[in-house]
């Protein structure tokens, strides 16, 4: 077997012939490739195009290391004259366009940067940290499922901050595959109508449901674009409302009370996580708390007694029975003379038809709340983020549906 061949099958790449191997003075091997096909193509596109030159220095590409040497593949790269994207360097099969890198190593770049730090990534390739950024990107471009807006039915809306100073990426998951289909930069209602313009009326058309949080931004771009899609509003904000308001009547006592008995101030400051337990984790001592609490603050008692109706009101599975339980828990809350509480009423009813589409279906924001989470992980674990298409490209990379098939040795398969 020739030394050409034993190379282009350790190189793995189709569509390319090895035409010689050499070391250079720093002991880098050099691997002189070429693409089969006789005509270029143009690097954009891929359509046959003429060529009119080449460079008198080979270009070179940063493939995977053998051991401790660096390898690098070599080919006179031309222009192409392309009758669509005009004038281009001609397109190779080992390489994406515009890269000094090899697909293998910007798969291994991109999955390495998918499950540890960036610097760590870049120093176990030898490359720089920007290289890494530009590694996932092109990755991203190439292997995102171009189709992922066909045929969404039910999608999960949310907001994430990836930078001090309330500075937004707005995140669209299909509940049905689990994926991030669409991000942009922003939250507020003109971001949305964005991911709208893009979907196109006749797949908007086959929207059903979208779960979102109590924005008035989405309600508004949504009323909009898609008026006919059941907007459902997530369970966890809803019931947020009450614990919220809780936290207020407990926070008021306890000021009203600090100047003239501390020691009680204290124990109300106390009762915090036991007030937002729900039955089914308080300890022994939460019982006791709430004994005391019954005795000594009925306002503080009776608010908890309307959170915890809130939420066992939710947890109904007859939507009919659970809505009739609802309008009696607005009325309740309505005369609580808890002002909190009356302002939640207020909230509730005006988002009634979202809560009752709740009821009906069952259908949370939690799968986008999960992705969220793996974001703030992305973002720490990165220190952050400087640009939001920065994060937008791990979000794919990580929760997108990009398979990643870096090469590995067999063994490692069995």
């Amino acid at each position: 077997m020739r030394i050409t061949t034993v190379f282009r099958r350790l190189l793995g790449v189709s569509s390319t012939v090895v035409r010689a191997v050499r070391f250079d003075r720093h002991g880098d091997l050099l691997i002189e490739v070429k693409p089969t096909w006789r005509k270029p193509r143009c690097g954009v596109c891929g359509k046959p195009a003429s060529g009119y030159d080449s460079p008198h220095e080979p270009r070179r590409w940063r493939d995977l290391c053998f051991g401790s040497t660096l390898i690098w593949l070599t080919y006179h790269v031309r222009r192409v004259d392309c009758p669509v994207c005009g004038v281009r360097v001609e397109k190779v099969p080992w390489a994406a366009h515009g890269s000094r890198f090899t697909l293998a190593l910007e798969e291994l770049g991109a999955f390495l940067a998918r499950v540890t730090d960036r610097t760590t990534a870049s120093t176990m390739l030898g490359v720089t940290w920007r290289a890494i950024g530009t590694m996932v990107k092109r990755v991203v471009d190439a292997q995102l499922d171009p189709h992922r807006l066909d045929g969404l039915r039910r999608i999960g809306v949310d907001e994430f901050s990836y930078r001090n100073k309330h500075r937004y990426i707005t995140v669209i998951v299909d509940h049905d595959t689990g994926r991030v289909v669409w991000a942009a930069k922003g939250k507020d209602s003109d971001t949305l109508r964005q991911f709208f313009d893009e979907l196109g009326p006749e797949r908007t058309a086959k929207l059903e449901t979208v779960t979102i949080d109590m924005s008035a931004a989405y309600k508004a771009a949504l009323a909009d674009k898609a008026p006919h899609v059941e907007v459902t509003f997530d369970r966890f904000h809803v019931q947020r409302l009450a614990h919220d308001a809780l936290d207020e009547v407990r926070r008021e006592i306890w000021r009203t009370m600090r100047n003239t008995d501390e020691q009680a101030a204290k124990a109300v400051k106390g009762t915090r996580f036991t007030l937002h337990r729900r039955e089914h984790n308080r300890t022994d001592d939460d019982h006791a708390r709430l004994s005391d609490i019954q005795r000594t603050h009925k306002p503080l008692f009776r608010a908890y007694l309307l959170k915890e109706s809130l939420a066992n009101t939710l947890d109904i599975d007859d939507p009919d029975d659970a809505d009739r339980r609802l309008g009696r828990w607005l009325s309740w809350a309505s005369r609580s003379r808890l002002e909190p509480f009356v302002k939640v009423a207020r909230t509730i009813r005006e988002h009634r038809d979202g809560i009752r589409a709740y009821l009906r279906e069952r259908l949370t924001n939690g799968i986008v709340e999960g992705i969220n989470n793996k974001l703030r992980m992305i973002a720490r674990r990165a220190f952050g983020f400087h640009s939001p298409q920065a994060l937008i490209a791990m979000l794919f990379l990580c929760c997108g549906g990009i398979v990643l098939d870096p090469p590995v040795p067999r063994w490692a398969t069995h």
